[in-house]
């Protein structure tokens, strides 16, 4: 369902908008108003302290909207809809079990160039077998 008119933005809303440089330029965005806590301009969801986010905060449709950062001097509102607050979390739980995995395989690949890059008077360590290494994410992970 797509607001019209009255319907004001606020947090956990779809808002598409066009920014209007100096020449009269446009360029259409679509984004997700969000808590700064699950903020993630990348993945269309942009915080509600941003400088942006707060132009827009009780805004409706129609509105031309004065936003002067860089070339820019305003925003028209073209629609809002309104989104699931729990696909907004999914949606950070999802990033931040990627970012988990991707924090594990970089130590992992550290500690296999440490051992690579060691030797001692026991011998070489072997990368290959720190390859295997399971270390957990957060203090108490198995």
């Amino acid at each position: 369902m797509v607001y019209m008119g009255t319907v004001k933005i606020k947090t956990g809303m779809q808002v598409e908008i066009e920014l209007v440089d100096l020449a009269g330029s446009t360029e259409h965005q679509v984004f997700v108003i969000v808590p700064d806590r699950y903020a993630d301009y990348a993945h269309g969801m942009l915080g509600e302290g941003t400088p942006l986010a707060q132009a827009l905060m009780g805004r409706v449709v129609g509105e031309e909207v004065p936003y002067h950062l860089d070339e820019l001097v305003s925003v028209h509102i073209l629609a809002v809809s309104p989104i699931n607050s729990s696909s907004i979390s999914e949606a950070a739980e999802q990033r931040g079990a990627e970012f988990r995995k991707a924090l594990a395989d970089l130590e992992k690949r550290n500690a296999a160039a440490f051992a690579a890059s060691f030797s001692g008077k026991w011998g070489d360590y072997d990368p290959d077998g720190v390859e295997e290494w399971d270390h957990p994410t957060k203090p108490g992970d198995k």
